[in-house]
């Protein structure tokens, strides 16, 4: 059983950074960020492969950052430059049966996936 514990999430206005974390019980496998805005589906943001490798959204491409901090356990995301089309709830995501792969490879399965492990959300509303 993997647990999501996710944090950082908040109000900014347009430019602004803010960082996300998810505090994960185990995680040396396939790891990603997905945000839902309201009215829409929920998309892919970013993705890490066991090896460090990294898969980013287009619209955040440059923008974010995804990392990992295995002494501590926590998945990260670094947001700036953030605008109001980036309000959502983030929600982490890890597959233990992802063992291995890059972060290219992870963010296709992440997306697919129906056994995904999910956190709670966490809300990012960013003003103009």
């Amino acid at each position: 059983q993997v647990q999501l514990v996710e944090s950082g999430g908040g109000s900014v206005q347009a430019g602004g950074s803010l960082r996300l974390s998810c505090a994960a019980s185990v995680y040396r496998f396939c790891m990603g960020w997905f945000r839902q805005a309201p009215g829409k589906e929920r998309e892919g943001v970013a993705a890490i492969g066991s090896d460090g490798s990294t898969k980013y959204a287009d619209s955040v491409k440059g923008r974010f950052t995804i990392s990992k901090d295995f002494a501590k356990n926590t998945l990260y995301l670094q947001m700036n430059s953030l605008a109001p089309e980036d309000t959502a709830v983030y929600y982490c995501a890890a597959n233990p049966s992802l063992r291995g792969f890059s972060g290219g490879y992870c963010w296709t399965t992440l997306s697919a996936a129906a056994d995904n492990y999910w956190g709670q959300g966490t809300q990012v509303t960013v003003s103009s």
